[in-house]
């Protein structure tokens, strides 16, 4: 294992110190880059700590993926949308039944509510007399492309996998 200690000072006439500790394996790969306005002066950063945190989400996801389609799929490998419409029954909490499609889209969108409230997109409301869900919007969702609306589903169904102890076996 290596040991750096990075320091900066008087970057680009910035009177800045920046110190920084990294344990590196052999497996361990980083790069520096530049962010322009960050707290408020231009400095180098680790990418360390983000790759990392990219790594982790990639191999939960990864065992969300294989551990679901194992049980549901017989042998396909399911998507996004369809761990999306797992959820939704989970969530909706009356197990295996036959749903009409307007009730599929539906339990969609209760997994989507669900996923996104810790998010302060969405707050549960009230069960209604059939025991479905609902909830309202608090904040309008935004403008994302769609590789960033993916980015942010999968983040957020790795951490409602991660709040049931998913990841504990």
């Amino acid at each position: 294992m290596y040991s750096i200690i990075t320091t900066i000072s008087n970057l680009l006439g910035f009177d800045v110190l920046i110190q920084s500790k990294l344990i590196l394996s052999s497996q361990t790969s980083f790069r520096f880059f530049e962010i322009d306005n960050w707290f408020n002066y231009p400095s180098y950063l680790c990418e360390f700590r983000e790759m990392s945190k990219k790594e982790d989400l990639k191999e939960k996801w990864d065992i969300i993926v294989n551990r679901l389609s194992s049980q549901f799929a017989e042998g396909d490998v399911l998507d996004v949308d369809a761990i999306i419409y797992l959820i939704g029954i989970q969530e909706l909490g009356k197990g295996h039944q036959t749903f009409k499609k307007d009730e599929k889209i539906n339990l969609m969108h209760i997994a989507i509510c669900k996923l996104l409230e810790p998010y302060g997109y969405y707050e549960f409301e009230y069960f209604d007399e059939d025991g479905w869900p609902h909830y309202k919007t608090i904040n309008e969702l935004p403008n994302l492309k769609p590789g960033e609306q993916s980015v942010l589903m999968k983040e957020a169904i790795i951490n409602y996998f991660n709040n049931l102890g998913f990841f504990n076996d």
